[in-house]
């Protein structure tokens, strides 16, 4: 936009009524667009023995009783991010529905043979239609319209087994928050991922009191059936003797970012109103600094198991929360000492071993011109930060981010989450560190989010506005550019302390389509 254009767009701004984000917000995302993201530069991935540490077993136990204390003390929070809808986790059922009314089993076999993955998907799905949690709520919906589920399938009436899955004719699935699917059969219940979340949360996130803390972020639109879900969960563990302290949180009109056209102009809708859509997961970090939490655990909503497996989940995240509460009373106690500003040459010495040891950052060349109160307060404001103790699973064809040591502007060095597409790939040497990870995110995290003093940090302001995305979407059949918040576990949480620690690949399970909940990790345990 010229200088004209972006004076025009200002005054319309400062007139603006019921306009949820604020006019410098705009202003600042349309410049975003017209200057693009500039890619993260690798230096080269975080591995076992440089940025991935390895917690022996030896001190398990350990960190598990110091959790075991601060459980105790109230002070663990478990965040779940869950506003997102199923709809994904039927993408390809859904594909083949659109394509064809009325399909047979037969018919579906027929276009699996040719290597179709859509097809493939939705053979695999009917198939295995009576290993779902969810396959005796079907029967009872199908029933309920005059027929029965066996007679779909046989009779090439396949179409109708999606449609009552999917719509509104039936289950409702690609309809409803992913949360509300029932995910795990037991022999006596079914459950939804949300029931599975507060029973893990039970497990890792309540101490001897039996109060359980959980928040979940959700879409205003699910908000009624999902409170009402709750409600029964609350009701059903209150009879065992737990007290289920359960908030939820919407992402904010205000984390909604503009869009424009291909050339960088706001893009208008047909009565000229600003067209915005939501920021992405990276919004939610306003959720989460509003929760004004102590100590929080995040998991996604998708990732979660079944009872005969959940041992290993438990344990580790126990043992990431004790390493975090470890990690932050050290440095706390550098916080509180170098906050006296006594000018001593040793504690400066003491605190650049500790992050050289702790955090793997060595701060020696950068300080060695400065001076001994510049020391002082460069390594003061360096540990004021909040911390988080990132699992990390060994790799295996994850799409998503792993973990880096990454230069920016300023040539400052830390450890970051990476997404592909803040990679420049097209450069071959960054391609080839790309390539070169050893280590997938799961999203498996326990975050500090309180000062040295207990006050709350606020942290949007650790935030890197430079790590959002730019990507190409359409409406009303006009691609426009749309921008993504700086991710809630990349961007997001750019500036603060942070450590990779491996976890067991057991700990991972995550259910990105449907068919993922027949792996032998979401079925029901059978004993031999």
């Amino acid at each position: 936009m010229n200088m004209n254009e972006l004076n025009n767009l200002k005054n319309e701004l400062l007139t603006a009524v019921n306009l949820d984000v604020p006019a410098d917000k705009i202003i600042r995302q349309i410049k975003i667009f017209e200057k693009g993201i500039p890619y993260l530069k690798l230096l080269k991935p975080c591995i076992i023995g440089d940025g991935v540490k390895v917690i022996p077993d030896t001190e398990h136990n350990h960190y598990i009783e110091i959790f075991l204390q601060v459980l105790d003390e109230g002070r663990v929070v478990k965040f779940v991010p869950a506003s997102g809808a199923a709809t994904r986790m039927f993408k390809k059922q859904l594909a083949v529905l659109g394509k064809h009314s009325h399909l047979s089993l037969n018919k579906i076999k027929e276009l699996a043979d040719s290597g179709d993955e859509e097809y493939k998907a939705t053979l695999e799905f009917i198939e295995n239609i009576y290993r779902f949690a969810f396959c005796n709520e079907l029967k009872k919906v199908v029933e309920q319209n005059g027929k029965s589920l066996e007679d779909l399938i046989t009779n090439k009436k396949v179409s109708d087994v999606i449609r009552f899955v999917t719509e509104s004719v039936g289950l409702n699935y690609a309809n409803l928050p992913k949360g509300s699917i029932l995910f795990h059969s037991y022999p006596d219940e079914s459950r939804t991922a949300f029931e599975e979340h507060l029973i893990e949360a039970m497990n890792y996130a309540a101490g001897k009191n039996k109060i359980v803390k959980a928040h979940f972020t959700i879409s205003p639109e699910h908000s009624e059936e999902i409170k009402k879900l709750f409600k029964s969960f609350i009701e059903k563990y209150n009879k065992q003797g737990w007290e289920i302290d359960v908030s939820f949180s919407f992402q904010s009109p205000t984390t909604d970012t503009v869009s424009v056209t291909l050339d960088n102009k706001p893009l208008r809708d047909e009565n000229g109103k600003l067209v915005f859509r939501p920021g992405g997961h990276g919004a939610l970090i306003e959720n989460l600094s509003d929760l004004k939490a102590d100590i929080v655990s995040i998991k996604n909503i998708d990732n979660i198991v079944p009872d005969h497996i959940r041992d290993e989940t438990y344990k580790y995240k126990k043992i990431l929360g004790g390493y975090l509460i470890s990690l932050q009373k050290k440095v706390f106690a550098f916080l509180e000492r170098l906050e006296m500003k006594k000018m001593d040459d040793s504690l400066i010495s003491e605190t650049i071993y500790f992050l050289k040891e702790e955090l793997e950052i060595d701060l020696s060349d950068k300080l060695k011109t400065k001076t001994l109160p510049e020391k002082e307060n460069y390594l003061f404001n360096f540990l004021n930060r909040p911390i988080r103790i990132c699992g990390m699973v060994k790799k295996e064809n994850h799409p998503g981010g792993s973990p880096f040591w990454v230069e920016d502007e300023n040539e400052e060095i830390t450890k970051q989450i990476v997404e592909t597409a803040q990679v420049d790939i097209s450069d071959q040497n960054q391609l080839r560190i790309f390539d070169k990870a050893t280590h997938f995110n799961p999203v498996d995290l326990v975050c500090g989010v309180k000062d040295y003093k207990g006050n709350h940090f606020n942290l949007e302001k650790f935030s890197n506005p430079d790590t959002g995305l730019i990507t190409t979407k359409s409406k009303d059949g006009k691609e426009l550019k749309a921008l993504e918040l700086p991710g809630l576990w990349n961007g997001g949480m750019y500036y603060w302390l942070t450590v990779f620690v491996e976890i067991p690949k057991i700990t991972f399970n995550p259910v990105k389509e449907v068919n993922d909940l027949l792996k032998p990790e979401h079925q029901p345990f059978k004993s031999h």
